[in-house]
């Protein structure tokens, strides 16, 4: 694995990035925008994936960035929720329903990965040595 420098090397974040552009993309539809509540929840919710990932890795210790990847992944589960939300109310196709969850479901994974690598690595993070 190669050395992360900043929190934007890290794919899920990228990733994340990628997502949140898209869940703006589909609320700007006009019954979606309409819908004050869904569809900000719905971009908090894709905001907090990638704001988690970039605040854990700025912390500079292993234990906090674990701690904030696992909100990240519950930010993932809750904007999947919201899009079958969306999905029943039609204000989204079930392509783009489709195509969004399934970037979710990966970035979960991802952080997944992530979890469990510095769960294991012997490094601890800038902060502690």
């Amino acid at each position: 694995m190669s050395k992360i420098k900043r929190f934007e090397d890290i794919d899920c974040w990228t990733k994340a990035r990628e997502l949140t552009r898209s869940i703006y993309s589909i609320s700007l539809g006009v019954r979606f925008s309409r819908d004050f509540a869904l569809r900000d929840q719905l971009r908090r919710s894709s905001i907090s994936i990638l704001s988690n990932i970039a605040e854990g890795f700025e912390r500079d210790g292993n234990k906090e960035f674990v701690q904030f990847l696992s909100i990240a992944k519950g930010s993932c589960g809750e904007a999947r929720a919201q899009l079958y939300v969306a999905l029943d109310q039609e204000y989204i196709s079930d392509a783009q329903f489709r195509s969004i969850s399934e970037m979710a479901i990966e970035i979960s994974r991802m952080l997944s990965g992530l979890i469990k690598y510095l769960k294991q690595s012997e490094m601890a993070g800038r902060k502690y040595t």
